[in-house]
């Protein structure tokens, strides 16, 4: 398996239910090393991630896990608080501090075949930081941090600041069915990849919630099914667990449509409870057997 390098920083999350309010780490870094380390403990994996000594706890149970991972110091965690409502494609974010940003400096030595840079806020990563890493290897991106700004402690939707110098660089762009409209302007799906696809992006996922997800390599579209869940009970992490699954498999030499499909039926199973991805490869290939369902490709 390919070297896969996640860099993101592990947060301090208060999330708040109908059913319960808990406080846990999270972030697309802790999410994402959880879910790798379930999949595969021996998968050749680094996490580089930048916390406060005070959150050291959340790299010491993914250590223990087998999860290789790297600390920069960083003189705070990022704190989020993340509300949902009964409709878990909603949610309200508020941030009550910030951590120090990845600089080209701080990662001169990251070295991957695969590179997934987990944003949480716009300035997590410069631009020299995906210039550099785009010609050591495949460049990943999750869209979220670049379309959040932070006024006072609330968190709004905004676009991408100078997007597209970012965008040039980006070989996997994952973004959900609210920030393609923020990052493009469109609301509709198809419409939203071919601009992303214009701006140099090589592979657009779109995550939809319940409605599934879709992938397009700048020549086809695959329409990704949305896989049954017992129950619905977290979905905090589900994007990060779609990337998870997504670039797993991509490592593998998977094709679009299995790594699409893969990733859904991955974030299906963690929506079913709080907290990371805590089944195994098996699960994941079981629930894509059982369903019946399918990726669907057009141009």
């Amino acid at each position: 398996m390919k070297k896969i390098c996640c860099i993101g920083h592990i947060t301090l999350d208060k999330i708040i239910t109908p059913r319960n309010e808990v406080y846990m780490p999270g972030g697309t870094a802790f999410y994402f090393a959880h879910g790798m380390c379930s999949l595969n403990p021996e998968a050749d994996f680094e996490l580089i991630t930048a916390i406060a000594p005070s959150e050291m706890k959340a790299v010491d149970d993914i250590r223990a896990r087998g999860g290789n991972v790297t600390v920069l110091p960083s003189r705070h965690t990022v704190f989020f608080e993340n509300k949902y409502g009964e409709n878990q494609n909603n949610r309200t974010q508020r941030v009550l501090a910030k951590a120090d940003p990845f600089t080209a400096k701080s990662l001169e030595n990251a070295a991957a075949d695969i590179f997934h840079l987990g944003s949480l806020l716009a300035d997590d990563f410069s631009v020299e930081v995906f210039e550099m890493l785009t010609d050591r290897g495949t460049l990943s991106v999750d869209a979220q941090g670049y379309l959040r700004e932070v006024r006072g402690c609330n968190v709004y939707s905004i676009d991408w600041k100078n997007k597209k110098d970012y965008l040039r660089y980006v070989d996997i762009l994952k973004v959900n069915e609210f920030e393609i409209e923020s990052l493009t302007g469109y609301t509709q799906v198809h419409d939203a990849a071919l601009r992303l696809a214009e701006w140099g992006v090589k592979e657009v996922c779109i995550t939809l919630g319940s409605y599934g997800s879709v992938i397009f390599d700048q020549n086809n579209f695959y329409e990704i099914p949305a896989y049954p869940t017992k129950e619905i009970i977290d979905a905090t992490g589900c994007g990060d667990t779609y990337s998870t699954g997504y670039l797993y498999k991509k490592a593998q030499g998977a094709s679009i449509a299995e790594a699409g499909c893969f990733a859904a039926a991955m974030s299906s199973l963690k929506l079913e409870h709080s907290g990371p991805f805590n089944g195994t490869e098996d699960d994941v290939d079981n629930l894509i057997a059982t369903s019946g369902l399918s990726a669907v490709v057009t141009r």
